[in-house]
């Protein structure tokens, strides 16, 4: 029996070649285990891509003869129930690193074994596990650079080639629930705009990164922050999920490598694969401190004077997309639509939220969380923890992104926010990144009315006020003077 988890592929997955290896008969199983996950079942985003995934995986399977057994519930339940009524003599399954997922597989594990069962597990996730890298003082890694530059020293595995034309399975399958009766998606058709946008499964994975190592990848380090062009690998909901491995990645720049005799081949994969490594960062840090989800690493951060927000009309405005500020509303409203979120637009919404509505970032990782298709309890809790100042390698706190300077010097042209905010259309290049400023005729013009009753609101905070009261604040943290950046 294979466990399928977050390895929804049959490429390079581990456990799924040491069943063929291991000879007979294999079950491919899944279970929608939402209790194991603790304080983190999937959001609705997340679980629009999972009903697919499963779809295209099972599509594979039974290309091969097989099939996906889907089941809901208790994942010690039904594996000892799946493994009573099969006879199953194995069960192996892919590693996970959250902390609710570590201590239900080793119980099981345990479990398992102690019954008689070959019981395994594999990486087939990360390229290097987090219990294996250690600083040179035999503790985790807190900064990345030392963390990446380590891990280059480092062999990567090849991926493991999945060739089989046909998967034996059992005699007699288990009863196996269809994907819709697991309901995933939403009853509301919020996800209207996804299926544009995204092909979940392996497939889908396969093409895309072939297509960004091919046009993209070279470009990486400049076209990374211009959200209005397809600069970014996106490959982060595959990864996620399983149907690409970063070992697949990590061979896909190598082949780029033989053109060029150099590896990586040019600076922008040299950048991209460094993102591969932030990902691998961000596990590290999960695994050697599982606190992280909900607590800051920095313990000094829990004293932090967060503001208030009652009502919650701040949050509010910013999970819809209306602050005022153009470039922060345009990602929140790609959010919203897409599931997704250009990377550099994601540290300018992370920033307005922590530091200019200085709401905690707890709230920020929430709404990510339940709205991202590439939700990943490793990088959202990094990447919320990076934004708020309070983490392993984090942006100082007094380091607030101004979301007009970022929109004029990543959205030069405006076309991001025209595409995402269609009230700012007609606005020129010049004002569309601070309406507000705007002359009159220039709002007139373009059809844009600002306020309560317009089509467009005023900005809810002033920059230059929400600031000096973030840098107040971590004065007050601190103690001392503070000096801000923009």
């Amino acid at each position: 029996m294979v466990w399928f988890r977050q390895d929804l592929r049959l490429q390079d997955n581990l456990a799924l070649q040491a069943a063929i290896v291991r000879g007979g008969p294999v079950v491919p199983l899944y279970i929608l285990d939402e209790a194991g996950e603790a304080r983190w079942p999937m959001g609705g985003a997340s679980r629009w891509w999972l009903h697919h995934a499963l779809g295209a995986l099972d599509a594979a399977l039974r290309e091969c003869g097989s099939q996906l057994v889907i089941a809901r519930g208790n994942s010690g339940e039904v594996l000892r129930e799946m493994v009573r009524k099969t006879g199953a003599g194995a069960v192996y399954w892919n590693r996970r690193y959250e902390p609710a997922a570590i201590a239900r597989d080793s119980g099981l594990k345990a479990e398992l074994t102690a019954a008689g069962c070959d019981a395994r597990s594999f990486n087939s996730a990360l390229l290097n596990e987090p219990h294996t890298i250690a600083n040179k003082a035999g503790g985790p890694f807190q900064v990345f650079t030392p963390y990446w530059r380590h891990c280059l020293t480092l062999p990567v595995t090849a991926p493991v080639k999945f060739s089989e034309k046909t998967l034996m399975g059992p005699g007699a399958w288990p009863r196996s629930l269809a994907v819709a009766e697991l309901e995933l998606l939403p009853r509301v058709k919020w996800d209207a705009g996804f299926g544009a946008v995204w092909q979940p499964g392996e497939a889908g994975a396969a093409q895309r990164l072939k297509q960004f190592a091919a046009r993209a990848m070279d470009a990486y380090d400049e076209a990374r922050n211009l959200p209005d062009r397809d600069g970014t690998s996106q490959l982060s909901p595959w990864l996620h999920f399983g149907e690409l491995s970063p070992r697949q990645v990590w061979a896909a720049v190598a082949a780029r490598s033989k053109d060029t005799g150099v590896f990586p081949p040019s600076n922008g994969a040299r950048v991209f694969l460094s993102e591969i490594g932030w990902r691998e960062f961000a596990h590290h840090l999960l695994f050697h401190f599982p606190h992280t989800p909900e607590q800051p690493l920095r313990e000094d951060f829990k004293k932090f004077p967060w503001a208030e927000d009652a009502d919650g009309a701040k949050l509010r405005a910013w999970q819809r997309g209306q602050t005022g500020y153009p470039i922060v509303d345009a990602g929140m409203r790609q959010l919203w639509q897409t599931g997704w979120m250009h990377n550099r637009v994601r540290m300018v919404v992370a920033s307005f939220l922590v530091k200019h509505l200085r709401l905690p970032w707890t709230h920020g990782a929430a709404w990510f969380w339940d709205t991202l298709v590439d939700a990943d309890l490793a990088s959202n809790t990094l990447g919320w923890q990076w934004s708020a100042g309070c983490g392993a390698d984090a942006a100082p706190y007094f380091r607030v992104f101004a979301p007009v300077l970022q929109g004029v010097k990543f959205d030069g042209h405006g076309d991001y926010v025209r595409r995402w905010v269609p009230e700012l259309a007609r606005m020129p290049a010049a004002q569309i990144h601070a309406p507000w400023e705007a002359p009159l005729h220039v709002l007139a013009a373009a059809g844009v009315r600002l306020g309560p009753t317009g089509n467009y609101p005023r900005p809810i905070v002033d920059h230059a006020t929400a600031r000096a009261a973030a840098l107040a604040a971590f004065k007050q943290l601190r103690g001392g003077d503070v000096v801000g950046e923009d």
